[in-house]
């Protein structure tokens, strides 16, 4: 006789998922005991709800393959919701299953007992209770195919605890496939053709579906003539130094960037949706612009594996179209290549950023957080096209460490590498415990301004004074000792170079905590220059 737990472990191995990060709770015992002794999965205890959804998210990311968060009832779920919706906005396949009150309990405001299915629709693909034992196996295999057909994204199971240790006898069981992509409609593709030979100034959006298609994009760029951008935090998916890379569409761009999309007169989305920040405020592109659709993320346009789109287009027999967008991109690398810097108190951001470059290896993964800091890894990203990068595109602080444990886990042949500043670390830094434990080598880089500040710049400039941005001088490697990490400290540039190669030549978990100038607010300003203070 097989348990809906026993049912639901073998169910995701053979789907092909690998690891599953929760923090147990008592509302799915029997499923956290099935996954922890499955011989094809890993069951990662984590610290926080939130790093455990943060980092089936990174893992999803990296791997390509849904990874599963779960967590219980009410606190459980709540603090899970953070990385849920960080999927669902980065269009991330994501198995989330949580424990619910008993099935008698339910409506009665039972104890930690929230509408798990009300409270998860509106973050997810899906979100649905099991209301019998025998339903959760086809739930759990329709979710599977739910989160990964069409644009990505979550799904919610909820489990009442009173289901999940139910024997379910003879009901059969179908393993979920990940649906294969559509083969590229040969008609669609002559058509795409024609209509970028006939564009007088064709650009490409690159987001996070076009990782995989990194060269046939390069290819098809050269031959239609296409300047290319990529999407907020999707810096990896073109090359910076191509001679026809136009640009970061970020929260802040040069204004070559906006004028060479706003001037298209045909937009390809590549695997990305035209969100908030790659839009400007959904002011790209600009009124009349074609807009053509490559991948599963938008309408309009083929819905189809980029890869194999691309491919087909670069491949197609006829004519040829380069275009010369040398003065774009000599205007946007000239912005984002950083120049000698000097700093009063403490390390110029941009300066971290510099010396990380010449620390990693070309294969490296880079997570980020979000926060004031991140504009000068934005700024000035120039690692090579193989550095992955995972970041938030919903703007979470507290995702990098979670990230870079998961990315250590999963893919243990690379260097993980987490960019962080001091208000995030404290968020979620205690996952550092998780990496020591499992020996997962991540490395977490904190710029320390003492602030936070994102807030502090937005007061600076609308309020002309801050209130509730400061952190005080924790000491980080005191901290990161105490949980079993190696820790460096940076107070003065010179010390940068050997404190990352020590951290990321140990291969074990490590922290660098770098003091940065806290007046260094932006790439371009001051704190003391927005508050008009001389």
């Amino acid at each position: 006789m097989t348990t809906v737990a026993a049912a639901v472990a073998n169910l995701l191995a053979e789907a092909g998922a690998r690891r599953c990060y929760t923090v147990p709770g008592e509302s799915f015992l029997a499923l956290v005991d099935e996954i922890a002794h499955h011989p094809r999965m890993q069951l990662v205890s984590v610290r926080h709800e939130s790093g455990a959804a943060f980092m089936a998210d990174a893992d999803a990311r990296l791997t390509g393959v849904p990874a599963v968060a779960m967590a219980s009832r009410g606190p459980g779920s709540s603090n899970l919701a953070i990385g849920v919706h960080t999927a669902h906005q980065d269009s991330t396949p994501m198995i989330v299953l949580l424990g619910q009150v008993d099935s008698e309990l339910r409506g009665r405001e039972a104890f930690q007992e929230v509408d798990l299915a009300a409270f998860y629709g509106p973050i997810t693909k899906w979100a649905v209770t099991a209301e019998r034992a025998q339903d959760v196996p086809g739930l759990v295999a329709k979710g599977w195919e739910i989160a990964t057909t069409g644009r990505p994204g979550p799904v919610a199971i909820a489990l009442p605890s009173d289901v999940v240790d139910v024997e379910l006898g003879d009901v059969p069981i179908t393993v979920p496939a990940t649906p294969a992509p559509a083969p590229a409609d040969p008609a669609a593709v002559a058509d795409l053709a024609e209509r970028l030979l006939r564009a007088r100034r064709p650009v490409a959006v690159a987001g996070e579906g076009a990782r995989g298609a990194r060269d046939e994009l390069v290819r098809v760029a050269e031959r239609f003539g296409v300047g290319v951008c990529t999407s907020f935090r999707r810096q990896d998916a073109f090359p910076v130094d191509h001679p026809q890379f136009l640009g970061h569409l970020g929260l802040a761009v040069p204004p070559e960037t906006v004028d060479a999309v706003s001037g298209a007169d045909l937009l390809l989305v590549v695997g990305t949706r035209l969100d908030e920040i790659s839009t400007q405020r959904y002011r790209l592109p600009a009124p009349g612009c074609e807009v053509v659709h490559v991948g599963r993320y938008g309408a309009g346009g083929i819905d189809a594996d980029p890869a194999d789109v691309l491919a087909a287009l670069a491949d197609r027999p006829g004519a040829a179209r380069p275009a010369d967008w040398s003065a774009t991109h000599a205007a946007v690398d000239a912005w984002s290549t950083a120049a000698p810097t000097a700093a009063g108190a403490g390390v110029h951001p941009a300066d971290v950023i510099t010396a990380l470059h010449r620390a990693l290896p070309a294969d490296a993964v880079v997570t980020s957080d979000a926060g004031n800091f991140a504009a000068f890894l934005h700024r000035y990203w120039r690692f090579p096209p193989t550095t992955t990068q995972l970041a938030p595109v919903n703007g979470a602080m507290g995702y990098a460490v979670p990230a870079a444990v998961a990315a250590a886990l999963a893919a243990p042949d690379r260097t993980a590498v987490a960019v962080v500043g001091d208000g995030g670390v404290l968020m979620t830094g205690q996952e550092i415990e998780t990496a020591v434990r499992l020996g997962a080598p991540a490395v977490v880089v904190v710029l320390q301004n003492g602030m936070y500040g994102t807030i502090a710049m937005h007061q600076a400039r609308d309020l002309g004074r801050t209130s509730g941005v400061d952190i005080s001088g924790v000491d980080l490697v005191r901290w990161a000792e105490g949980l079993g990490a190696a820790a460096y400290g940076v107070t003065d540039a010179a010390g940068l170079d050997d404190a990352l190669r020590q951290a990321v030549g140990g291969r074990r978990p490590a922290v660098v905590a770098v003091r940065t100038d806290p007046d260094v607010i932006t790439p371009a300003a001051t704190l003391h220059e927005l508050l008009g203070v001389s």
